[in-house]
């Protein structure tokens, strides 16, 4: 950083970078799912409307769809019929993608912060000053310290770009908070457990399962579209939902039985269940016997984890363990006990998930109809670039000895490793943050703001003016994905499938594609050698040709479907040797016995709250995509704020109306910004429940401006997963504050 530069500030982005209000609309309405989608394409075609190619990247289910411009202006998007990832429906959000286009609060050209009478601001640079600043200071970090002491932070398809840049540099620290902060436990679990990840979107075979078990996961509010689908099509079938979740969700209100669980107990139900399963012989024997690892040691380890047991730990009663527990076998193997998606709740994560696919593994689901399929994916040829330079420290060498069993970097451990220590030769010096709002993502944030005081360099790329880009030296405006192309959507489902991504739109304002951008920065980096294809279209029908199509042809049909050339359903007594240890579904981990760990889990009593507060859970809105998506004018009319759960009980003991206004401060005395109440009793008495994303506190955003409360903000206790560095986030309790007079 600058010497003038002493301490980084915070800057409100003005006219230089963001525009006017707009009003939006938006509607949300029930779907007859018995009406193909193609009828609705035919008759939008009539019309005589144009249409693009496009997969959305509203979430990370990148559905894909069609842009439809009606006189040459933006008029609606549909899902694609030929998609398995839409089924030619898509979700309230996707729906919403327009006005990520037509939000006037959107970044509208490059920035860099200067000095200007004693104060910083930013001022509006071209591109290639943004691009010289951008790359000076690049090179002053790698000559003082280290190529390696530059990380990515990436959430959304053009970080491929930026990641192949930085590698380039000579630094491999890239990290997603979709690691640590969501799915990681999970992928880590099964990968320990059956040698395989589950992967997104997830290989569940929901639309063939006869019982389905959900502990946490919100199906509904989480609008995971095509999985929402399958759920729908599953429960219209008469399948049996066992939910478990302290709050009576949308899932479970079709659920056949609802446990209403304590929180912090979820592992000693699952263990609960896995000895019922065992000791009442209720499991797949054939299955077990050939393809599983450890069954004795599992069975005398589960042998005290009884319903009786279970009972004043989880609050559930034996009987309902039991019943439960019968269930599941009843409708074995096309019993799915869901995986989960956002899985980092107390510390002990990796543990819990194993028991969760353990389970799984009793009643024999994997690789079973109406269990977990295998995924096809198609392949197709990147074009080939140089090999990488050596990569000589990671973030690994920050924390010697921990987190033995992670694959990714982690987003935190990078955050923690930016504050200098006296025990580390070389902290982070500079970050590139591409579409992750780090400050409102990241737990504990006053860490966050801490690790960006010690940094040269910090490059926020973006569409919005999230919190992050007032604490950036330089904001690089990235166009909507309905301006741009984008690398092909090759994403895992029952049919191996390719979309294309094209521009239905000219990028507004002096906004740009992130491949441009980099293309363009690998120059002033004498890096271009990474990025042989002058252009997207170029790149794209390299890729293309290796499966014997072309740009031309995806930019008419959208989706193209390849043959799957193996079988959905493998493990009905076929030899299958599994990428384990021992080459078997390992119900006992060799690999967690040998880092250290119990190679079973087993179950550890969580932290109490204390007296008059509550444990804080969190979810998801089906509108709304973490805070991405807040700001949107047509999403933001659906849900402007979010409200906190109170139980009716609980808000009669605090004398607490329904509606009105009020404050959350937890342990540590971090307090909330207003947030309004909803008394319910679809909620336990010991816990609290609000829904992520919301509460920004700058009012460079407009319409999500102090709208509800940010939960991230109550978040400074975290419980770190000792195996691989999952943040375990529900371990902080609320008390309630009545607003200041």
């Amino acid at each position: 950083m600058s010497q003038q530069l002493k301490r980084r500030e915070f800057i409100k982005i003005s006219g230089a970078g963001v525009g006017g209000m707009m009003a939006g609309s938006g509607l949300l309405q029930a779907v007859d799912f018995s009406n193909p989608q193609t009828d609705s394409e035919e008759l939008i075609e009539r019309k005589g409307t144009e249409r693009t190619a496009t997969y959305c990247e509203m979430c990370f289910w990148k559905c894909a769809g069609w842009v439809y411009k009606k006189d040459g202006k933006p008029w609606k998007i549909v899902g694609h019929a030929e998609d398995p990832n839409s089924n030619g429906r898509f979700c309230p959000r996707g729906t919403g993608g327009i006005g990520a286009y037509t939000d006037k609060d959107r970044l509208k050209t490059p920035l860099i912060r200067v000095q200007k009478n004693g104060k910083q601001v930013f001022r509006k640079a071209t591109w290639d000053e943004a691009f010289e600043y951008i790359a000076r200071k690049m090179n002053i970090i790698k000559e003082e310290h280290g190529p390696d002491c530059i990380a990515l932070f990436t959430h959304g398809s053009g970080g491929s770009y930026f990641k192949n840049l930085l590698r380039g540099f000579g630094s491999n620290n890239v990290a997603a908070p979709s690691y640590a902060q969501c799915r990681g436990p999970r992928e880590e679990a099964y990968m320990l457990t059956y040698g395989e990840v589950v992967g997104s979107p997830e290989r569940t075979d929901m639309q063939n399962s006869k019982c389905i078990v959900l502990l946490g996961s919100h199906l509904g509010e989480n609008m995971h579209n095509g999985q929402v689908q399958e759920f729908v099509e599953a429960v219209a079938g008469g399948a049996s939902v066992i939910t478990v979740d302290p709050r009576f969700s949308t899932a479970a209100s079709k659920s056949k039985y609802w446990l209403p669980i304590k929180p912090a107990t979820d592992l000693a139900l699952l263990l609960a269940w896995i000895h019922v399963i065992i000791y009442e012989e209720l499991y797949d024997k054939e299955y077990v016997e050939q393809y599983t690892y450890g069954f004795e040691q599992l069975k005398a380890s589960v042998k005290h984890n009884t319903p009786e047991w279970a009972y004043p730990i989880t609050t559930i009663k034996p009987h309902l363990i039991r019943e439960t527990a019968r269930e599941m076998a009843r409708y074995a193997p096309a019993t799915l006990v869901h995986p989960g998606r956002h899985v980092t709740w107390y510390g002990d994560d990796t543990q819990r998930v194993r028991a969760n696919a353990i389970l799984n593994a009793l009643l024999g689901s994997w690789g079973r109809r109406g269990g977990f399929y295998a995924p096809a994916k198609a392949k197709v040829k990147k074009p080939q670039i140089p090999d990488y330079p050596e990569f000589k420290r990671s973030w690994r060498d920050a924390f010697p000895g921990k987190y033995p069993l992670a694959n990714l970097a982690i987003s935190s451990g990078i955050c923690d490793a930016t504050i200098p220590t006296p025990e580390r030769d070389c902290s982070f010096k500079g970050w590139i943050v591409y579409g992750t709002n780090l400050p409102l993502t990241l737990p504990q944030p006053e860490k966050t703001y801490e690790a960006i005081q010690n940094l040269d360099l910090l490059v926020a790329v973006d569409i919005m003016p999230s919190e992050i880009t007032g604490w950036a030296d330089v904001v690089l405006p990235e166009c909507t994905y309905l301006e741009r192309y984008d690398d092909l959507r090759i994403s895992q489902g029952r049919v191996p499938t390719v979309a294309l991504r094209a521009p239905a739109f000219k990028p507004k304002y002096d906004s740009k594609p992130a491949y441009w951008m980099d293309r363009e920065l690998s120059k002033k980096l004498n890096l271009q050698h990474y990025f042989p294809h002058e252009t997207m279209e170029s790149y794209l029908n390299e890729r293309l040709k290796s499966i014997g199509s072309s740009l031309e042809e995806l930019q008419q049909i959208g989706v193209k479907r390849l043959d799957n050339l193996y079988s959905l359903y493998y493990l009905n007594g076929e030899d299958y040797t599994f990428a384990t240890a021992s080459g078997k579904i390992e119900l006992y981990s060799t690999l967690l016995a040998e880092a250290g760990y119990d190679p079973i889990p087993k179950y550890k009593a969580h932290e109490e709250p204390p007296e008059g507060y509550y444990r804080l859970v969190y979810g998801r809105a089906p509108m709304h995509t973490f805070g991405r998506t807040i700001n949107n004018p047509h999403l933001h009319d659906l849900k402007s704020e979010n409200e906190v759960w109170i139980n009716r009980k609980v808000a009669e003991l605090w004398g607490i109306r329904d509606g009105e206004y009020i404050i959350l401060e937890n342990q540590d005395g971090k307090q909330s910004n207003r947030i309004k109440v909803k008394v319910t009793e679809r909620i336990r008495h010991d816990t609290v429940y609000m829904v992520h994303g919301f509460g920004h506190t700058d009012k460079r955003m407009r319409r999500a401006y102090n709208k509800g409360a940010d939960d991230n903000a109550l978040i400074s206790k975290v419980h770190v997963d000792p195996i691989m560095g999952g943040t375990g986030m529900r371990g902080n309790f609320v008390t309630f504050k009545r607003e200041a007079a």
